[in-house]
This record gives C-alpha cells, structure tokens and sequence, in this order.
C-alpha cells in the first residue's frame, strides 16, 4: 500500500500554511512504480531492447529499457469523436503505426497497445445540442468512422479501444484516491480540482509550470493552474452520479484512469501529437503519480510532430478550419503513398503536407515498384542484360540490411532506412542494363530475387504492400484482367518481332527506317498506339529489346522509362 514518508508529511503541512518554496514531494516506492524526487527522469530497470528512443521527459535519445522482456506497454491518447477525423490525427496515428510495426515486426518486441475513445467532452455536447440529437449518436457515428478510416491507412487496431462513458465508475473511485492523498479537493459547485501546489517543483516536465496560466474555472481554485478533474452538469449537459453530486469526467482524468485500469502503476510508453505535451501529458503525469504515489509512472513518452499544410505556419487543425479529411485525401491518393509521405520524416520531426510532398511519396513508391517488375522480368527471362556484377550485389543487400536495423535501432530514422533501401535499387538498376541480343553469358536471377524479397519484407515491416495497393485491388476484382493483358502483351510482342524483321538491302534513297519492311511499319506503329493508350489507364507495357512486359501502376504515369526502347 502507498503512504507519504514522515518528510513528505512536514512538506503537505508546510503548503498548508502557506509556505510554497520547498523541497519536491517524495514518495514512497513498492518497487512497481519508479521512486524519483523533483522531475529528475529515472532510468528504469528491466530489459534494454537495444534501442534508443527520444523521450520527451528528458529531451534526448535514452536507452529504451522496457520493464517485462520482449513486451512493451503502450498507451495512447484516442479522438475526440465530435466530427470527421483530418490528416492530421493520420499522420500521428500512422506514424506510431509504423514505430509499433517496427518494434513487433523487425525487433521482435510484444506492444500491448491500449487507446481511449473520448466520447463525451464539451465539444461532442455542443455538436449534439446543434444538431439536435443525443451525445451518443454524435460519439457513436464518429468513433465507427475514425476506425474506417484508420483500417483504411492500414493501421493495427490496439488491443483494446475503451470508452470514457463505460469508464465513469472508475474515473469517479480513480478522484476519490487522488483527493484521499491530498491532491485535490471538491468546490461548493461540485467541481473537483488537482492541487498543483501540493505536488511542489514536480510540476512542469514538458514546460516551465511558472510559464502556465491555468485553465478557465471557478473563482474558487486555489491556484490559477488547478485543472479539473470532476465537472459539475450544467442544464441539458449529460450527467453521472458521483459523491460530489450530478457531473461528468474532466478531459485529462479519463486517460489516467483508463490508463491504470489496464496497465496499473507502471507504463513503459506514452504517445500522442506534440500538441498533447502540455497541459495535457503534463496533467496525466501529475494525476497519475499521485494517485499511484510514485515518482515515475510512465517512462517514455514518445511525440510525433504536427502536420502543416504548405504555407500555412499553423499545424493542421479543426479549429483553424484548415484541414483535409482522410476520406477526402484518399479520393486522389492511396494508403500506400500516405505511408510513405510519413516515413520520408523522422516521426517527431514537423512535416508539410503539398502536392510536391505527395508526388516525392508516390514517385518512391513507383522507383521501387518499377525495380521489383524490372527484377521479375529479368528472373523469367523476359529481359537479356550484360553479365551481372553479382558479388557487388550480395555485397550491397548485406550492407542494406545492416544500415536498416542501425537507423530504425536509432529512433526509429525511417528516413534513413528507406535512403538505405533506395541505394540498394539504385545499385541493381545499375545492373539491369537490357541488351537486343544475348551472347549466352551467365545469368544471376538468385541475387535479384533476395533483393526483391528483402524489399518487400522492409516495406512489410512499414505496412506498405505493394502487392495490394489500390491498382492492384482493382485487377482482382476485375478477375480475368492480369490474363487477358498476359495475352495482349504475348500477341504484340509477336506482331512487333514481325514488323521488325529485317531486309536485305534498300533501294538508294529511300525514306523508310533502315531494315524494315516498309509495308509492316504500320503493325509497329500499331503498337505503339496501343502501349500509348493504355499508360493513363494505369498499364504500363515496356519493350526489352525483342520482348516486352507490362505491369500495372498509378493512372497517367509517364508512358515509358528513359531507358525503355521506342519502336516506332
């Protein structure tokens, strides 16, 4: 059981009367939750994974120490569902996406990942009074919406979603503890306020507490900075029972509880947008340490950057009306590049949203998908290339995957990772050099098809299959598609080997194409027509000397390589 020590016992009297410069409250630790004095961070003891992680408690790169082995416990602040989410919330939620991905995918770490839904707050109340229906149904399409839209960026759903609603009879006994140890007292309004005072210099991990005015409130805080847990209803507000009369959870209280009721007194990491850090983080903190009397109760607190849209100096935001739904986004672009466009940024770092941003994001995407088409072809047969430097190639995938694990162990520095991946195709494109004819040299297909498959499986590890994007969706549905193009490109590649056939000897002056026949020019200038119109309807087919491949890709890609050869 918790209890203060015999010092943090004078301390509280010394606040009582009025004495506010002493020393940071202490308390007494069981071993499951950190004891640490002031907001000195405490390295925890336990399991190191081997891998750094900025923590915003500290403002650097630690050592990420998790306290059971091969099994991370993660918490993470869920939406507000009063209306459609933006990219914004996406970028955040895919961004830790893919740092969870990471973690259970490339370093065999177990993430128990829990998330709250708030779905009662003072904005879901005022939609609802506007729009003339319950809280409920307002929460409840918006909650069933936010979910579509994370399956459709293909994000893993945590373990458990919980819901503030379903959650009051513990966020009520959750204050009941806080005011017991002497954190927060009830007003004559039947408010519930967390005393700032009474956890001394503690306050303020994420910014100066002395910069922070408060929150709006009654008149009878006994501090500015005093934040609610508990608030009184007002007329036509939902309402539960609690010992202070007829109220409802204040917004920082609901992550604490839910928080503890499935973690307890000690989680490894917290995430959220940066936005988050203060007050809200910094209120989790506070009430979650006096409730648990630690000193420590989460160790890692992990934040992503903010979304900005190009020449906008704000993040991306409801309020500012200046935002783009997923719904929307997804009409022009796909899952896929979405998740590229984050991974080119380092999690934490700011990032702009533009048409250039997500151009960058689609043309990494086609690079690679260009290269595995590129590969297969050559596997098969279907492409003859000058003999392969293979040394040179299993040289550079060893590098690559060593470079990977390094920049991904190092905070997670997708961008890094995935320069490493670019150089590796930029290395094999370098060999696949198609030649008209092959004088019988030596082929290498083994080296491509660990290049193609180790690709695939960094890109697994991302959540970016390229296998099921969008395009290729559409071809299954269609069934029958993938083999009638197999026979398209198998009738060209035979009209054009017969238009290309050569002759004897020209007539002196003459203006036809040196060799050709000058009646099949037109068969040429066939195919050509036909590979021209199928590129904007998202086929692209590529002649490789005497033969030809095709592959599907994004809709108006550029109608062929700078290296693919012009028959006509």
């Amino acid at each position: 059981m918790w209890r203060f020590s015999a010092r943090s016992v004078i301390w509280k009297a010394k606040v009582l009367r009025g004495l506010h410069s002493v020393n940071a409250l202490k308390f007494r630790s069981n071993g499951s939750c950190g004891s640490v004095s002031g907001k000195k961070w405490v390295r925890p003891s336990g399991f190191d994974t081997g891998l750094k992680a900025f923590n915003s408690l500290t403002k650097q790169k630690e050592p990420l120490i998790l306290a059971r082995e091969g099994v991370a416990t993660w918490y993470s602040c869920g939406p507000t569902v009063y209306d459609q989410a933006h990219l914004g919330h996406a970028c955040s939620y895919v961004r830790f996406d893919i740092v969870q991905r990471i973690l259970s995918r490339l370093f065999g770490i177990t993430v128990i990942h829990a998330m709250v839904i708030t779905d009662i707050d003072d904005k879901i109340i005022k939609r609802s009074l506007e729009e003339n229906v319950s809280t409920t149904i307002i929460s409840t399409m918006y909650e069933d919406e936010f979910k579509r839209d994370m399956l459709s960026l293909k994000v893993i759903p945590p373990a458990v979603y919980l819901r503030v609603t379903e959650n009051v009879h513990h966020i009520v006994a959750f204050i009941e503890r806080i005011i017991q140890n002497g954190h927060a007292y009830a007003t004559k309004e039947g408010d519930v306020y967390f005393d700032i005072q009474s956890i001394g210099d503690r306050y303020g991990k994420f910014v100066r507490a002395v910069e922070y005015q408060g929150e709006h409130g009654s008149a009878t805080k006994r501090d500015p900075r005093d934040f609610a847990l508990w608030k009184h209803a007002n007329p036509q507000e939902p309402y539960w029972d609690s010992p202070w009369g007829r109220g409802r959870p204040g917004w920082h209280i609901e992550c604490s509880t839910i928080a503890s009721s499935v973690f307890g007194s000690q989680l490894d990491i917290h995430s959220g947008g940066i936005d988050l850090a203060f007050p809200h983080h910094e209120n989790e903190i506070a009430q979650s340490e006096a409730y648990h009397q630690c000193g420590q109760w989460a160790n890692y607190f992990l934040h992503s950057g903010h979304l900005h849209l190009k020449g906008s100096a704000e993040k991306m935001s409801k309020s500012l009306k200046n935002y783009v739904t997923i719904k929307d986004f997804l009409q022009s672009y796909s899952a896929n590049e979405f998740r590229m466009f984050c991974l080119l940024s380092k999690y934490r770092s700011g990032i702009i949203y533009s048409d250039s941003s997500m151009s960058e994001a689609r043309t990494s995407l086609g690079t690679i998908s260009t290269f595995i088409h590129d590969a297969q072809a050559y596997m098969k047969g279907q492409v003859q290339c000058s003999p392969v430097q293979e040394a040179l190639l299993w040289e550079r995938l060893t590098e690559t995957k060593s470079s990977v694990v390094k920049a991904l162990a190092d905070d997670f520095d997708t961008p890094r990772a995935i320069s490493a991946v670019m150089n590796l195709i930029y290395h094999g494109n370098c060999q696949l050099h198609p030649v008209s004819e092959c004088d019988g040299a030596a082929r290498s297909p083994a080296v491509f098809a660990a290049m193609v498959s180790y690709i695939r499986d960094v890109l697994d590890v991302f959540g970016i299959n390229l296998m099921h994007s969008k395009e290729s969706d559409a071809v299954c549905h269609q069934g029958s598609l993938e083999g009638v193009m197999e026979q398209l490109t198998r009738f060209r590649t035979e009209v054009r080997a017969f238009a290309l056939a050569r002759q004897d000897g020209l007539t002196a002056g003459s203006l036809n194409k040196p060799g050709l026949y000058p009646e099949r020019i037109p068969l040429l200038k066939a195919c050509d027509t036909i590979r021209n119109n199928l590129a904007p309807l998202g086929v692209l087919i590529k002649d490789r000397g005497a033969n030809s491949t095709w592959e599907i890709t994004q809709r108006g890609q550029g109608v062929q390589d700078k290296d693919q050869e012009t028959s006509s």
